[in-house]
């Protein structure tokens, strides 16, 4: 299943893709897709509806998928040539940084570079989400907990990140960069989240393009890894690190600028669309 939310801010509506890939309304099924909606037996009831004798909606301002996201967890220096242009050395083990929950926001919302920002940059990434409580898990046993799979911008000050001091949060976590979606596929239509291309298009031309087979440390190994520093919540979100081609290491490196389009989007998992914005409140709470 392909699930979604839309509709203005704080009345957004749940829906699910039908085979043609119209949008289906859940409302008589669900209040929202919650992190209750996304357990294994909550996601199996839903494979059981009859999608067609639910009357159709076209969406209106698409929102992260799920709400109630409890964490946002994020995977740094996770593909060997990303790391490589970024001139760092390959992790012996997971780079783990946080976003807030305040900077997910939808997949056509307005990126929105913060107040003082001069080195702003995009990363296309895969996103897992978690479905069922993971603590202490097997990699054999991870992707069990796996409810589905998104696309994710990591969206990051490169300034803020590496030339302020501290930790990397700084230059991750600005309002409006983490965008999610469009949809939340579920982990049953994926057959092996290491085979998927990912890619990214600033203003048309493509400037990042891998496969998730190359990440350093795949989705399982994650998913057991960070089961082991913390507890994995239904509707916790991680984010599992991005492949070449981001704007810090082109040479010369090249930022994110007012009035710049990315496109980005992983195999299978539906596209994301975002125009940039110098500060301005009013589009951050768009």
């Amino acid at each position: 299943m392909k699930l979604l939310r839309h509709g203005p801010k704080g009345h957004e509506r749940p829906a699910v893709l039908d085979a043609q890939g119209r949008p289906r309304d859940l409302s008589s099924v669900l209040v929202d897709i919650t992190p209750a909606a996304l357990t294994p037996a909550s996601l199996q009831r839903l494979r059981g509806l009859d999608l067609a004798s639910l009357p159709e909606v076209e969406p209106a301002r698409l929102a992260v998928p799920w709400a109630g996201m409890g964490k946002f967890v994020c995977i740094g220096l996770n593909y060997a040539d990303h790391a490589a242009e970024a001139g760092m050395p390959i992790p012996a083990e997971p780079v783990v940084f946080m976003k807030p929950t305040s900077a997910a926001v939808g997949a056509e919302h307005p990126v929105v570079l913060p107040i003082d920002a001069t080195k702003g940059d995009w990363e296309v990434e895969l996103g897992v989400v978690i479905g069922s409580t993971a603590r202490c898990v097997s990699e054999a046993e991870a992707l069990a907990h796996v409810a589905g799979y998104c696309v994710v911008n990591d969206v990051s000050e490169r300034a803020f990140q590496l030339e302020r001091g501290g930790t990397w949060d700084k230059g991750k976590g600005c309002d409006t960069f983490g965008p999610v979606g469009p949809w939340l596929v579920t982990a049953d239509e994926i057959a092996d989240p290491q085979a998927l291309d990912l890619w990214l298009e600033l203003n048309g031309q493509r400037v990042q393009a891998g496969n998730t087979r190359t990440m350093v440390f795949g989705v399982a190994q994650l998913i057991a890894y960070l089961s082991r520093i913390m507890t994995l919540y239904p509707g916790d979100l991680i984010s599992t690190g991005t492949p070449p081609g981001v704007g810090m290491g082109m040479k010369p490196p090249r930022f994110l600028q007012p009035g710049d389009t990315m496109r980005l989007g992983v195999a299978g998992l539906g596209e994301q669309r975002q125009t940039v914005h110098a500060w301005d409140p009013e589009l951050v709470d768009a």
